[in-house]
């Protein structure tokens, strides 16, 4: 069986490669577990740049809704269980002390585009599907809108995700979702190498202090919102009308 996350390191940059690809990797316990304890890990080593990524063709779509419909999980706290380790995971992502860099090398849905808005940088290519359509399936993004808010700012965050649907990469990168975008697919891993390498020539205690009073800033430091917004997602999903609508997605 795989590891359903991998980590790497190479010098002073570390690779988390979500290793879940038959499912687009999404977002399950085991999935949010390996990533906890593989961001743990990068935060004790001497790296200064940490790249997170997806295997396969997805970077990731979310969470795992199989595991969120109650019918199938036969669990109703379980959507509240893998909403609040996410958003645990999201904070703890971004009070790392090393630059953290999304490569979205495919769909970046729901909570796996609030992923890449957690990260200090988002790469991606034009043809890569982002977006929020929690709307769309009668959830909501609660967790995940902290970060979007602080990325995009409040108005457009507005759009996005009251919007639903997904973008395009080049879409993305025109409403600052993405902040460098290759053309193609093949392009990515060239790209991701030249930022992340020029990235990896700062100073570790320089990076890490800028980076810490940025947090500070922009109040990327409060946990209870993000905290909060799980609880909010996770009241929501439970609602009969959330998980008729996710049945019959998934039908």
């Amino acid at each position: 069986m795989s590891e359903p996350v991998i980590l790497e390191t190479e010098g002073l940059i570390a690779t988390l490669t979500i290793n879940r690809p038959e499912a687009r990797n999404a977002m399950s316990i085991e999935i949010l577990d390996g990533m906890h304890e593989a961001v743990d890990e990068v935060a004790s080593s001497d790296a200064s740049v940490l790249v997170i990524t997806g295997a396969g063709r997805a970077f990731c779509a979310g969470m795992d809704l199989k595991a969120v419909l109650i019918e199938l999980s036969g669990d109703p706290g379980l959507g509240e269980q893998l909403l609040t380790s996410l958003a645990e995971l999201t904070l703890k992502i971004r009070a790392l002390k090393q630059v953290t860099v999304a490569s979205v090398n495919g769909a970046a849905i729901g909570g796996g585009c609030g992923l890449t808005c957690v990260c200090d940088v988002t790469i991606s290519h034009a043809d890569a599907k982002l977006g929020f359509p929690e709307v769309d399936l009668g959830i909501c993004p609660a967790v995940i809108a902290p970060w979007v808010v602080k990325k995009l700012g409040g108005g457009m965050a507005r759009k996005a995700m009251l919007m639903g649907g997904v973008m395009s990469g080049r879409e993305a990168k025109d409403i600052g979702l993405v902040d460098h975008l290759a053309d193609d697919r093949e392009g990515l891993a060239e790209l991701t190498k030249t930022i992340v390498d020029r990235l990896a020539t700062g100073g570790p205690r320089a990076l890490a202090a800028t980076k810490g009073l940025l947090n500070e800033i922009d109040g990327s430091n409060d946990a209870e919102m993000v905290l909060k917004g799980a609880k909010l997602s996770a009241s929501v999903l439970a609602t009969p009308q959330a998980q008729a609508a996710l049945a019959a997605r998934l039908k």
